[in-house]
């Protein structure tokens, strides 16, 4: 995730796993934080920290006025009616609520007696659970990690199940749900060396909270064991439910005709999930490749920088159309701004290879698997401590190839574009990949007692 523990917590300009630098701190890098040893001196840490978290709220909202929507949710406040029995998945933010799709929809087949109630903390993942299912799920604003608050949570929706996404560890929420004997688990969980250490500097409050969840499904055994070193006992690895996701067939057919209009015999390139700073860095290289009729699609992660990508485009002067404008792409047209949401998967299908964003600058990398699961080569950077270990088997399984930056990361888009037989080699490798990996989801499912 990035940063040191407590992260979730409160997350005061510090970058989430998803960017959005939702409400939190990086406490694994400060001075006397470290002195941090219980739940008790991290709520004091917590509540000091409160006017620093309203300021933020307001000043994210100058880029996304939904920032200032459901300000009560945040605080265990709701509206909306719990109803019984309900399922609690907590996804924080866009990347963790793709992930859920498979266990939603897992859960949903095996308790249709029950609601599932979908809890984030960024509008961004308010939004993709919104996209991806609709009015089949409840869904609001996990509060932040004050006592009060997880109690209200609790209380008013008295879940008979929660189930955390990836490394959320909140010592109140899980605490909270200990008193009550409400079943929670970890699940998909992971933890890069960055966060590791960052959760070492506080391992009596992380071994506490750790020991008090019912069950952890670790992603790998890398994970598993940096988990157990920090106190972690009801374990199991299940593997990576990403693999899990099928491809939504409306997408793939929407990426298939996106792709005549782009020109069937025109090489197509997506820069998927690009994060601040590298768009600048892939046109520089672009400038440079000797790639004739290249048309490169550009996809931020994040919606609130599509009109800065924009600009970018503008002062580099190369014509671009927007996705949003919804018109035939021009043979003069250079660049497709993707500024859309929820259409990843027909982004990919529309492509002939992927350069995977965040992994040319230092941001951890974002999802490969999506684009292994329909067949496209892929490319990534050397930054991938989010994705370790799926980029590491995809690499070993020839369905990816890895880089040093963005210039060798065009050199090779050029080498496959020159060699269809590779290309389609690492497509076949890509698929394969996705089905050798898949069943976490089932293993989950298994695992989970209430």
């Amino acid at each position: 995730m990035g940063v040191g523990y407590l992260r979730t917590a409160l997350r005061l300009n510090s970058p989430s796993p998803e960017g959005e630098g939702e409400i939190g701190t990086r406490f694994g890098h400060g001075g006397g934080v470290t002195m941090i040893k219980s739940r008790f001196g991290y709520t004091l840490l917590l509540y000091a920290l409160l006017p620093r978290a309203l300021l933020h709220l307001w000043w994210r909202a100058r880029r996304q006025p939904a920032y200032l929507e459901h300000v009560a949710e945040r605080f265990g406040r709701y509206d909306i009616a719990a109803g019984q029995p309900l399922i609690w998945v907590h996804a924080v933010s866009v990347g963790e609520t793709r992930a859920a799709e498979p266990l939603i929809d897992a859960l949903q087949r095996k308790y249709p007696r029950h609601r599932l109630l979908l809890t984030h903390m960024t509008p961004t993942g308010r939004e993709t659970g919104e996209t991806l299912f609709g009015n089949r799920v409840l869904r609001c604003y996990l509060p932040y990690d004050f006592s009060f608050a997880a109690g209200r949570f609790l209380d008013h929706f008295r879940p008979a199940c929660g189930i955390l996404l990836e490394t959320e560890i909140w010592p109140n929420l899980v605490n909270a749900c200990h008193r009550r004997n409400i079943p929670l688990y970890l699940v998909n969980a992971r933890m890069s060396d960055k966060s590791f250490r960052g959760y070492r500097r506080f391992a009596a409050l992380t071994a506490q909270s750790l020991r008090q969840l019912t069950g952890i499904a670790a992603q790998g055994r890398v994970d598993a064991d940096r988990l157990a070193e920090l106190g972690a006992t009801a374990m199991q690895v299940t593997g990576n439910i990403k693999f899990d996701i099928a491809p939504d067939p409306e997408l793939l057919a929407r990426g298939a005709a996106w792709r005549k209009t782009y020109g069937e015999s025109r090489p197509v390139l997506l820069a998927a999930s690009t994060r601040e700073g590298e768009e600048a860095l892939l046109l520089q290289a672009l400038h440079r490749a000797d790639i004739p009729r290249l048309l490169t699609v550009i996809v931020p992660r994040h919606p609130q920088r599509f009109d800065e990508v924009a600009a970018l485009l503008e002062r580099e002067r190369l014509p671009f159309q927007r996705r949003s404008a919804n018109e035939p792409i021009a043979a003069g047209t250079r660049v497709v701004l993707g500024d859309s949401m929820g259409e990843m998967f027909a982004y990919y299908t529309a492509c002939d290879a992927a350069i995977i964003g965040g992994s040319l600058l230092p941001f951890g990398a974002q999802n490969l698997i999506e684009a292994c699961a329909v067949g496209r080569p892929v490319i990534v950077g050397p930054h991938i401590y989010n994705f370790a270990e799926a980029t590491q088997l995809a690499v070993d399984a020839g369905a990816a190839v890895q880089v040093e930056d963005a210039r060798s990361a065009l050199a090779a888009v050029r080498e496959l574009l020159r060699d269809p037989a590779r290309a389609r080699r690492m497509a076949q490798a890509g698929l394969d990949f996705t089905r050798s990996h898949q069943g976490a989801t089932d293993k989950i499912l298994r695992m989970l007692k209430f």
